[in-house]
C-alpha cells in the first residue's frame, strides 16, 4: 500500500496564539512538507482548492508545479479540482504541463468540492450542480483520449478537431474520482474505469466499505479489470510519539473546523468527550502512535483493499513544526509497518 498526504493550506488564526500566517508562509512551509514527504518515500501529496480567505490554495496546479521542482518521485495531485467551476480544456493544459515538467507525476483528482464558494465566484449556477460536473467530466476524459476532438454541450463553446497541448508525459494522464461517500459517484468511477478516492471525514472508516464494493463491480460489470480499480482511502489525523501528546495537540485545530462547519452547516459542536472517542485507538480520526495509525491504515486497507491511504494532519492550521514531525513519523515509522503487513 502507498501512503501520502493531502492539505487544504489552512491558515485559519491559531486558536491558541491567535497569529495566521500570511499566503506567503503558508505557500512555503507546503513545499517544504512535500519536499519532506518525497524524500520519506511517501507517494502521494494532494493540494485541495478553497477561494476562502483562511486557505493559501486557490489554484492547486500552480503550488503542484513549484513543487515539481524540489521533488524526485511522488505523485503531486490536487485533492481536489472542483471540476464544475473549471474549463476542462485550461485545466487539462494546466495539469498536463504539470505532468511534463514532474515526468509523468501529476495526479488530476476531480470532484464536486466540500464548499461551493466557487460557483458564484465563477458564474456557475448552482441549480446545474450535477449537470456541471457530469458534463465537464466527460469532457475531460474524452480531451486525454481523444485527438483531434469534434465536441459540443452546454456550458461552454463547442470544440471542432481540436488540437489540445500539451499532451501528457505518458499516454494519458491520471485522472481521479474523489467523493465524500456519494453512491452515485462511487458507481460513476467504477463505470469509466476511473481510480477513486474517498474523503473519509467523519465516521469509522468502515463504513466505506459497501461503497468500494460498490466501485468495485460496477467497474467489473462493464469489463475493467480488477487490477485497474484504485482506491485511495482518505483519513482526517496527527500522529505524535505518544497518544496523548496527539490528542492534545491535534483537539484545538480540529474543534476550530468543527466550529467553522457548524457555523455555515448547522453541525452540532462536538464535545471534548466525543472527540476523545473519535480519537480512542485512532478509531474514526487518525489520531495516535505510529503504532496506533499503522494498525487503523492496516486494518482499512484489509477490509476495503484500499491500495493507497492519504492523511490529512494540518486542520485549521496545526504549527507547521508540528506537521513536519508527524510527516516524518508517517514516513519512518507508519509506512515500514503498513508495507511489512500489506506490502509495497
Amino acid at each position: 500500500m502507498e501512503l501520502g498526504i493531502y492539505s487544504f493550506g489552512d491558515r485559519h488564526r491559531d486558536p491558541l496564539t491567535g497569529e495566521q500566517d500570511s499566503v506567503a508562509d503558508k505557500l512555503a512551509q507546503t513545499l517544504e512538507r512535500i519536499k519532506l514527504a518525497d524524500e520519506l518515500g511517501l507517494s502521494f501529496y494532494g493540494l485541495g482548492e478553497h477561494h476562502l480567505e483562511d486557505y493559501a490554495i486557490s489554484n492547486p496546479g500552480t503550488v503542484l508545479a513549484a513543487a515539481a521542482s524540489v521533488t524526485r518521485q511522488i505523485t503531486l495531485s490536487s485533492a481536489v479540482t472542483v471540476l464544475s467551476t473549471e474549463d476542462p480544456v485550461r485545466l487539462y493544459q494546466q495539469f498536463t504541463t504539470l505532468d511534463q515538467l514532474s515526468r509523468g507525476r501529476a495526479e488530476l483528482l476531480a470532484g464536486r468540492g466540500s464548499f461551493t464558494e466557487s460557483f458564484p465566484l465563477f458564474g456557475a449556477d448552482l441549480a446545474e450542480y450535477d449537470d456541471l460536473f457530469d458534463e465537464k467530466l466527460a469532457l475531460l476524459l474524452r480531451i486525454d483520449r481523444e485527438r483531434p476532438l469534434t465536441w459540443s454541450g452546454r456550458f461552454r463553446p463547442p470544440l471542432e478537431n481540436a488540437q489540445i497541448y500539451p499532451r501528457p508525459y505518458r499516454d494519458h494522464l491520471r485522472i481521479s474520482i474523489g467523493t465524500g461517500g456519494n453512491p452515485e459517484s462511487s458507481a460513476r468511477a467504477g463505470l469509466l474505469g476511473l481510480p477513486v478516492v474517498y474523503a473519509v471525514i467523519g465516521g469509522r472508516p468502515e463504513r466505506f466499505a459497501p461503497l468500494v464494493d460498490l466501485y468495485r463491480r460496477a467497474g467489473e460489470s462493464v469489463g475493467h479489470a480488477k487490477e485497474d480499480l484504485h482506491v485511495t482511502m482518505g483519513a482526517i489525523g496527527f500522529i505524535a510519539r505518544t497518544a496523548q501528546e496527539a490528542k492534545d495537540t491535534f483537539y484545538p485545530y480540529w474543534l476550530e473546523t468543527m466550529k467553522y462547519g457548524a457555523k455555515a452547516r448547522g453541525w452540532p459542536i462536538p464535545t471534548r468527550a466525543e472527540y476523545d472517542a473519535y480519537t480512542h485507538n485512532a478509531q474514526a480520526l487518525f489520531v495516535g502512535t505510529p503504532e496506533e495509525v499503522a494498525d487503523r491504515i492496516i486494518s482499512v486497507g484489509k477490509l476495503t483493499g484500499a491500495d493507497r491511504y492519504a492523511m490529512q494532519m494540518d486542520w485549521s492550521g496545526v504549527p507547521h513544526e508540528k506537521v513536519m514531525t508527524a510527516i516524518e513519523l508517517l514516513g519512518t515509522e507508519v509506512l515500514p509497518r503498513v508495507r511489512k503487513a500489506l506490502g509495497d
